[in-house]
Protein backbone atom coordinates (compact mmCIF):
# COMPACT_ATOMS: atom_id res chain seq x y z
CA UNK A 1 0.00 0.00 0.00
CA UNK A 2 1.00 3.38 -1.05
CA UNK A 3 2.02 6.30 1.37
CA UNK A 4 -1.10 8.06 0.21
CA UNK A 5 -3.25 5.16 0.45
CA UNK A 6 -2.41 4.31 3.88
CA UNK A 7 -2.68 8.46 5.02
CA UNK A 8 -5.98 8.40 3.40
CA UNK A 9 -6.71 5.21 4.84
CA UNK A 10 -5.72 5.50 8.44
CA UNK A 11 -6.11 9.26 8.93
CA UNK A 12 -2.61 9.71 9.52
CA UNK A 13 -0.36 12.22 7.51
CA UNK A 14 2.78 11.23 5.12
CA UNK A 15 4.99 13.53 7.41
CA UNK A 16 3.56 11.79 10.02
CA UNK A 17 3.94 8.30 8.66
CA UNK A 18 7.87 9.32 7.73
CA UNK A 19 8.37 10.41 10.80
CA UNK A 20 7.60 7.55 12.40
CA UNK A 21 9.84 5.55 10.49
CA UNK A 22 12.43 8.06 11.26
CA UNK A 23 12.37 7.91 14.59
CA UNK A 24 12.04 3.95 14.68
CA UNK A 25 8.78 3.17 15.78
CA UNK A 26 8.20 2.22 11.93
CA UNK A 27 10.27 -0.29 10.33
CA UNK A 28 11.93 1.41 7.23
CA UNK A 29 9.64 0.79 4.90
CA UNK A 30 10.00 -1.01 1.54
CA UNK A 31 10.31 0.92 -1.45
CA UNK A 32 9.28 -0.31 -4.90
CA UNK A 33 11.04 -0.08 -8.15
CA UNK A 34 10.32 3.82 -8.63
CA UNK A 35 11.59 4.42 -4.59
CA UNK A 36 8.08 4.88 -3.29
CA UNK A 37 6.95 3.48 -0.31
CA UNK A 38 5.23 0.57 0.06
CA UNK A 39 3.47 -0.52 3.15
CA UNK A 40 3.54 -4.51 4.35
CA UNK A 41 0.80 -5.65 6.47
CA UNK A 42 3.28 -5.96 8.91
CA UNK A 43 4.02 -2.59 8.55
CA UNK A 44 0.30 -1.54 8.87
CA UNK A 45 -0.50 -3.76 11.59
CA UNK A 46 2.65 -1.83 13.52
CA UNK A 47 0.78 1.62 13.03
CA UNK A 48 -2.59 0.45 13.70
CA UNK A 49 -1.08 -0.59 16.79
CA UNK A 50 0.79 2.92 17.25
CA UNK A 51 -2.31 4.76 16.60
CA UNK A 52 -3.90 2.63 19.49
CA UNK A 53 -1.60 3.54 21.67
CA UNK A 54 -1.21 7.32 20.82
CA UNK A 55 -5.03 7.40 21.16
CA UNK A 56 -4.53 5.75 24.58
CA UNK A 57 -2.11 9.19 25.12
CA UNK A 58 0.91 7.12 25.28
CA UNK A 59 3.72 9.62 25.09
CA UNK A 60 6.27 9.15 21.81
CA UNK A 61 9.16 8.22 24.02
CA UNK A 62 7.52 5.36 25.59
CA UNK A 63 6.26 3.78 22.38
CA UNK A 64 9.58 4.16 21.22
CA UNK A 65 11.36 2.20 24.26
CA UNK A 66 8.14 -0.63 24.07
CA UNK A 67 9.21 -1.05 19.93
CA UNK A 68 12.81 -1.54 20.77
CA UNK A 69 12.42 -3.71 23.12
CA UNK A 70 9.99 -5.62 20.73
CA UNK A 71 12.27 -5.81 18.49
CA UNK A 72 14.79 -7.13 20.30
CA UNK A 73 13.19 -10.59 20.64
CA UNK A 74 11.40 -12.77 23.18
CA UNK A 75 13.79 -11.91 25.80
CA UNK A 76 12.22 -8.74 26.56
CA UNK A 77 8.88 -9.96 27.13
CA UNK A 78 8.76 -9.17 30.87
CA UNK A 79 9.67 -5.73 30.34
CA UNK A 80 7.35 -5.28 27.74
CA UNK A 81 4.93 -6.29 30.19
CA UNK A 82 5.97 -4.09 32.87
CA UNK A 83 5.72 -0.91 30.51
CA UNK A 84 2.19 -1.79 29.59
CA UNK A 85 0.70 -2.42 32.88
CA UNK A 86 2.60 1.06 34.21
CA UNK A 87 0.59 2.29 31.09
CA UNK A 88 -2.27 1.16 32.00
CA UNK A 89 -2.73 2.06 35.68
CA UNK A 90 -1.61 5.73 34.03
CA UNK A 91 -4.76 4.91 31.73
CA UNK A 92 -7.07 3.95 34.42
CA UNK A 93 -6.38 7.26 36.32
CA UNK A 94 -6.71 10.01 33.42
CA UNK A 95 -10.31 7.82 32.52
CA UNK A 96 -11.01 8.55 36.00
CA UNK A 97 -9.92 12.48 35.62
CA UNK A 98 -11.97 12.19 32.98
CA UNK A 99 -15.23 10.80 33.97
CA UNK A 100 -14.76 12.94 36.58
CA UNK A 101 -14.43 16.32 34.36
CA UNK A 102 -17.94 14.51 32.42
CA UNK A 103 -20.15 14.63 35.59
CA UNK A 104 -18.77 18.19 35.97
CA UNK A 105 -20.00 19.09 32.53
CA UNK A 106 -23.08 16.75 32.98
CA UNK A 107 -24.14 18.94 36.09
CA UNK A 108 -23.52 22.40 34.28
CA UNK A 109 -25.69 21.42 31.73
CA UNK A 110 -28.03 19.94 33.21
CA UNK A 111 -27.92 23.66 35.23
CA UNK A 112 -27.82 25.46 32.50
CA UNK A 113 -31.11 23.52 31.22
CA UNK A 114 -33.18 24.12 33.94
CA UNK A 115 -32.39 27.73 34.02
CA UNK A 116 -33.97 28.31 30.23
CA UNK A 117 -36.82 26.10 30.82
CA UNK A 118 -37.65 28.57 33.89
CA UNK A 119 -37.11 31.06 31.58
CA UNK A 120 -39.40 29.48 29.07
CA UNK A 121 -41.90 29.72 31.77
CA UNK A 122 -41.92 32.65 32.59
CA UNK A 123 -42.29 33.92 29.29
CA UNK A 124 -45.14 31.83 28.15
Amino acid sequence: MKIAEVSEKYHVTPDTLRYYERIGLLKPVARNESGIRDYSEDDIHRLEFIKCMRRAGLPIDVLIEYIHLLDQGDETIEARIDLLKEQRVLLQARILEMQETLKVLDYKISLYGEAVHAREKELA
